[in-house]
């Protein structure tokens, strides 16, 4: 709301940056798949699994059998790197409220 009433809506998109990759992962995946199966019959997919988040479990419980680690722990991996990601938008927004 505070970016709509300051005109800054553009820090919208910059601050959600984490939901705004997750949707576009979601929109990305649908619409590769519905173009690839009307084109040859049978659709292919850019990820493992949409949304973003569950492609990288995916990718990194694979990992985690090939190195004998715990998979287990692939979701607070996850989700601490999603933290450090919005942390990281943030602070770019923040950033560029004070440039302007």
């Amino acid at each position: 709301m505070l970016a709509v009433l300051i005109k800054q809506e553009l820090l919208l998109i910059i601050v959600g940056g984490v939901f705004v990759m997750e949707a576009l992962s979601v929109i990305l995946q649908t619409s590769y798949f519905k173009y690839t199966r009307k084109r040859s019959g049978t659709g292919r997919r850019i990820f493992k699994c949409a949304p973003l988040h569950h492609h990288f479990e995916h990718v990194e419980k694979e990992r985690a059998v090939r190195e004998n680690r715990l998979p287990q722990l692939v979701e607070t991996v996850i989700v601490t790197r999603f933290w450090i990601l919005g942390i990281i938008f943030a602070l770019i927004g923040i950033a560029t409220l004070k440039i302007r």
